[in-house]
């Protein structure tokens, strides 16, 4: 029982709340970064850019409700890595738009945006590290009475 935390659902619930809420505005196109994402994957095949930009929207409402049940905290893990993937290709297929005058050190408003990132990746893997360990390591002594 001590390996019960429910101090995990103060990072689970905004994680939630950041998925559900960008990636419902994708869905219903509203989301301020609605044109980076449609200038991102204008490349990916069989779908128009539009189209896309509601897959992630889905994806993203996907990975929301997964963060909210410890149970489907893995494949909330796999759907994030990916779709970070694809979050931080603007910086490399987009510089210009990513950066001031393609210069690293000088991100622009989007470029930040993206940036930011990082801390949600930071979040995720902490809440997923600690669920996958409480998972797998609880197993062995739980058979052998422990």
């Amino acid at each position: 029982m001590y390996n019960f935390n429910t101090n995990d659902y103060l990072v689970r619930i905004p994680l939630f709340i950041i998925f559900f809420w960008f990636g419902f505005l994708k869905i219903i196109d509203l989301s301020p970064a609605q044109q980076l994402v449609m200038d991102t994957v204008y490349w990916m095949p069989f779908l128009d850019a539009a189209t896309w930009t509601i897959i992630i929207g889905v994806w993203e409402v996907f990975i929301a409700i997964f963060f909210l049940f410890k149970r489907t905290t893995l494949i909330a893990m796999v759907l994030l890595i990916l779709q970070m993937t694809g979050t931080f290709l603007p910086l490399v297929i987009l510089p210009e738009v990513t950066f001031q005058n393609s210069n690293p050190f000088l991100p622009t408003l989007e470029g930040q945006y993206i940036i930011k990132n990082i801390i949600i990746i930071t979040a995720a893997l902490i809440i997923g590290g600690t669920q996958l360990k409480v998972r797998f390591l609880s197993k062995p002594f739980q058979k052998n009475g422990l």
